[in-house]
């Protein structure tokens, strides 16, 4: 299953580009932690960002008081920004480097959030993994982001799978039950727009 290919790809993009030289860069993840919030939990949860790169979504859950992040990526140079930019604050965090479909986590998280990672998963095979560990390791919420079928079919020149709200739903429903979905337009660095679809869904209790 290993991809060398793929983790080769990020780890060129992290370290030949800038935050405003990729699409997916957000000043405030504002959707994000809206949906984070809604769930209503304490700040001693665990909470996992897959695919987190040098996202700020981390910074701002430090600043919210949230005490067990992990950040898991595929690309340990992208990690790196994101532990250079907290400073000492990074030892609060759990990082990870790992292609997700290969993470096997050691603990349970209440809250698992992925924007604009599991878009990338383009094969039943693929899928299959990542939704057999969010299933083994999820006991509270997940909120996935994706390319919505309005959005870009491809993405730092990788094929993507676009997703409706009832295709992502339907790729959960063995495990997770919908709370909601709203659709975003994400405006790139480069003043282009990108329509997310955001879901939320709650563990289903065997």
């Amino acid at each position: 299953m290993k991809n060398p290919n793929t983790k080769n790809h990020w780890e060129k993009v992290y370290e030949t580009k800038n935050p405003d030289q990729v699409s997916w860069t957000q000043q405030i993840p504002r959707t994000s932690l809206d949906f984070i919030s809604s769930f209503g939990l304490k700040k001693d949860v665990k909470i996992i960002d897959v695919g987190g790169g040098d996202s700020k979504l981390v910074d701002y859950l430090l600043d919210e008081g949230f005490e067990h992040v992990t950040v898991l990526d595929i690309s340990e140079k992208a990690l790196e920004k994101s532990r250079f930019r907290l400073g000492d604050k990074a030892e609060k965090v759990n990082w990870v480097v790992s292609d997700i479909t290969e993470f096997e986590p050691d603990t349970t998280f209440d809250i698992w959030h992925d924007r604009a990672t599991f878009h990338f998963l383009t094969t039943a095979e693929q899928v299959s993994r990542y939704m057999e560990t969010a299933r083994k390791s999820v006991n509270g919420f997940m909120t996935i982001g994706t390319f919505s079928e309005n959005g870009p079919a491809k993405c730092s020149g990788l094929d993507i799978k676009q997703y409706t709200e009832q295709t992502l739903t339907n790729e959960l429903k063995n495990g997770f039950d919908k709370i909601r979905c709203v659709k975003e337009d994400h405006t790139t660095p480069f003043n282009t727009t990108q329509n997310f679809l955001f879901c939320s869904f709650k563990r289903q209790v065997n």
